[in-house]
């Protein structure tokens, strides 16, 4: 009997069905399930033969599944490598259930950290500073951000995609073994929070309008002229001590009230909103505006 395999057109089927519709039926059952199966179901139909075989290949990847789905491309590779083994008497349908459960954790880690906490927050600070140059040129930004994230997003996703096929089970189980792994999401988180802190100073604005000021005489020949005199402002002595911490401040607000306290992004606007509203009136009052 001739080893089966999979074709090089039935890998890219099954990787475009996960590229663009891997969020589409995300629900809480079986979170990013559905759509595992869906870019399964082509390899399936090319490996197995039986109407029984082909059911129990796709109960095995309607289960829960979830991660980042970028980065996870690369777990739909190295399943398809082990569906190709099961179908050659080579695994079992236990390993590969195990092997999804165990690839959950690590592929979601370094996705969010590479893709959504590192690379998407560069891509837009570089779209956003090209916005800000030229106003009449600010639309150049968002054109760029449109052609290279897309076109990004494909790229790296089918390489992964190509790479966990390719290494298969075993090249996972030796760069786990040999701790590149956590060593390359603790690499990257650090680059995720350099860039979110670079982009809080850059793009989150605040300020404290609240100074003291004395007008003083100026006798210039027989006309006196009144100049303003600013002799305490609240937002420079902060920002001597400490540059941009109202800006770090209310962004860990944020963050405080979204992670721990689970506000909703309405009631975080609302709240910045009210905010708003008030420090322009403070600075009003205090003639800073």
């Amino acid at each position: 009997m001739a080893e089966k395999k999979i074709s090089p057109k039935t890998l890219k089927k099954s990787f475009l069905n996960w590229f663009f519709w891997n969020g589409c039926s995300q629900q809480a059952e079986s979170m990013l399930g559905m759509a595992f199966g869906q870019s399964m179901a082509p390899v399936i139909d090319e490996l197995y033969d039986t109407k029984e075989e082909k059911a129990a290949a796709l109960n095995r990847h309607i289960t829960l599944f979830n991660t980042e789905s970028q980065v996870g491309s690369i777990c739909n590779g190295i399943t398809c490598a082990l569906e190709e083994s099961l179908a050659n008497g080579q695994c079992t349908p236990e390993v590969i259930e195990s092997v999804k459960v165990a690839l959950i954790g690590p592929t979601s880690a370094i996705g969010d950290s590479l893709w959504v906490a590192t690379i998407i927050p560069i891509l837009l600070t570089i779209c956003l500073s090209i916005a800000e140059a030229n106003p009449s040129t600010a639309w150049i930004g968002a054109v760029i951000y449109l052609i290279a994230y897309p076109i990004g997003t494909c790229i790296l996703s089918w390489n992964l995609f190509r790479l966990g096929y390719r290494s298969g089970l075993e090249g996972l189980q030796n760069l786990m073994a040999s701790g590149k792994l956590d060593k390359l999401t603790d690499a990257l988180t650090l680059v995720g929070l350099i860039v979110t802190g670079a982009l809080t100073a850059s793009f989150v604005s605040a300020s404290l309008p609240i100074q003291i000021t004395k007008e003083v005489a100026d006798y210039t020949g027989a006309e006196v002229v009144y100049n303003t005199v600013v002799l305490f402002n609240a937002d420079n002595m902060l920002n001597s001590i400490f540059p941009k911490i109202l800006p770090l401040g209310l962004t860990l607000l944020v963050y405080y009230l979204y992670s721990k306290k689970k506000w909703s992004p309405m009631k975080l606007m609302g709240l910045i909103a009210v905010l708003a509203a008030i420090l322009t009136a403070i600075g009003k009052v205090s003639g800073v505006y």
